[in-house]
């Protein structure tokens, strides 16, 4: 071998050592960093002997797609819970003290009292007043629904822009590693930045990836829709600027597909955008329904009706009334936003010149309604009947989640216990999520990741390479020397 070329392979190791130290040392600096593959270099042999550096960077496509599958689920569990919580804390708030049942059984106390004592004036009073805190209880509720279901549908008109953005940035990554790629660049650094939109990405909605040649991607939703091939496709949501009752909130469309929604308290959501509509159209109509029911079976319980018995006049509205009175609620059929329109019926309301000794004795519906037509003071048939009637079973309808024969008292419990039900499953699949989340994140990284301990380990192995070729570059200089030496 030649001192020429001896000095010729010296140079090349030095300066391939140099190219894979460069990339160990960048490996090290980007441990920190979730969205950072770990890149490779080897030394290979070309034609015609050459030997060069190939920089690959790691991957796991099958551990890269669970780990984005389990953090759409996560984030869609996480979503529900967060917001069962605030609609909890809004509707009846701290340990269920803001509660229809919280509010029912002081209700019912207070009239247990009155019937007992049905002279005393202060009791009938004071039996009003809770009358008043009930129907405020439930008025407010509706308004914190439906505030919470504005708040929901703004919040996903936020995500909706987000997710589009997020769209249009995957788009120039997506271009970039095309164009590197038939050109022969390296695009490892761009492959990261995809990855790293693609996470984002399916925080808000589940996606499937599908590579084509030079690294070209299409993404599609769990559903089927399409999110980006060639170009990114439009995410489309009509915001609604306030909520009632009857409010239907529009649908999100993926490429013209509208996004279903998620169900259950382990819901099927995947991605923010399934567990916000749901929240929206199901959790909270849910509660707004069964609200709507209470009200339905209090105005039901303390009707007004012919005190002959012949049933000649028809029942009326007494304490609890609505704006369709005279007329009466249909039995065992939701009317939406009933619990935001009952009131106090003024005839018993002393703040508008009512008497609360209407409700003792009858006529709130007009004189041919007073069952206490002689004026008896310690008259209480009706105070009595009415407090039973709060224990006594009634037809609900069925649609709105809380049962459909009980008494207003157990189905104003009912509800609490389904909507903590519900509670505990998210809470319990949001655990079992994260977890899930957390181990396809480990596994992961573990494959496809940096370790430090293994990349000190390398960097030692290329500054031992490193030493070779400088002492056989001092070899063939000193050899050199002596040749020129020698010819002098």
């Amino acid at each position: 071998m030649s001192l020429t070329t001896a000095l010729n392979i010296a140079q090349s190791a030095l300066f391939n050592t140099t190219r894979q130290t460069t990339v160990v040392s960048q490996n090290i600096s980007n441990s920190g960093n979730a969205d950072y593959a770990r890149r490779s270099a080897t030394v290979v042999s070309t034609s015609p002997g050459a030997t060069v550096v190939n920089i690959q960077r790691t991957t796991d496509d099958v551990l890269f797609r669970s780990n984005l599958q389990a953090l759409s689920s996560y984030q869609g569990q996480s979503t529900l819970l967060n917001g069962m919580e605030n609609l909890d804390q809004a509707v009846n708030g701290v340990d269920n003290a803001d509660s229809a049942a919280s509010a029912l059984g002081d209700f019912q106390q207070a009239l247990n009292l009155y019937s007992a004592t049905p002279s005393n004036t202060s009791l009938g009073e004071n039996t009003i007043e809770s009358a008043r805190q009930l129907v405020r209880n439930l008025n407010d509720g509706t308004q914190a629904i439906q505030s919470f279901r504005t708040d929901m549908d703004n919040q996903i008109s936020q995500a909706v822009g987000d997710l589009n953005n997020l769209l249009n940035s995957f788009n120039q990554a997506n271009r970039a590693i095309v164009a590197g790629n038939q050109t022969g660049a390296d695009v490892s650094d761009i492959e990261d930045q995809r990855d790293g939109l693609l996470k984002q990405i399916s925080q808000y909605v589940s996606i499937s990836t599908i590579k084509r040649g030079n690294g070209d991607m299409v993404l599609m939703t769990s559903d089927g829709a399409t999110l980006y091939e060639t170009v990114p496709r439009t995410v489309t949501f009509d915001p609604t600027a306030g909520y009632s009752a009857t409010t239907v909130g529009s649908a999100i469309k993926v490429d013209g597909v509208p996004l279903s929604a998620g169900t259950g308290g382990n819901t099927t959501a995947s991605g923010s955008l399934q567990a916000m509509v749901q929240l929206r159209d199901s959790t909270a109509t849910t509660m707004q329904s069964q609200l709507d029911e209470i009200a339905r079976g209090l105005i039901s319980s303390f009707a007004e009706k012919d005190p002959s018995g012949t049933a000649t006049l028809p029942d009326t509205p007494g304490l609890f009334t609505w704006p369709g009175a005279p007329a009466m609620p249909a039995d065992g059929t939701l009317v939406p936003g009933l619990a935001g329109l009952i009131k106090v019926n003024p005839a018993m309301d002393s703040t508008v010149g009512g008497s609360a000794s209407v409700l003792r004795d009858g006529g709130a519906g007009g004189t041919g309604y007073v069952a206490n037509t002689a004026g008896n003071a310690s008259y209480s048939d009706l105070l009595i009947g009415y407090s039973q009637n709060l224990d006594k079973p009634i037809a609900f309808d069925p649609a709105a989640g809380a049962g459909s024969n009980a008494s207003v008292m157990t189905y104003s419990t009912n509800a609490i216990s389904s909507f903590e039900a519900a509670r505990k499953d998210a809470s319990d699949a949001a655990d079992n999520k994260n977890a899930l989340m957390t181990r396809t994140a480990q596994a992961l990284s573990n494959s496809t990741g940096v370790n430090i301990d293994e990349e000190m380990s390398t960097l030692l192995d290329l500054e031992h390479s490193y030493q070779a070729s400088a002492r056989m570059i001092s070899t063939v200089d000193s050899m050199l020397g002596a040749l020129l030496d020698a010819v002098s």
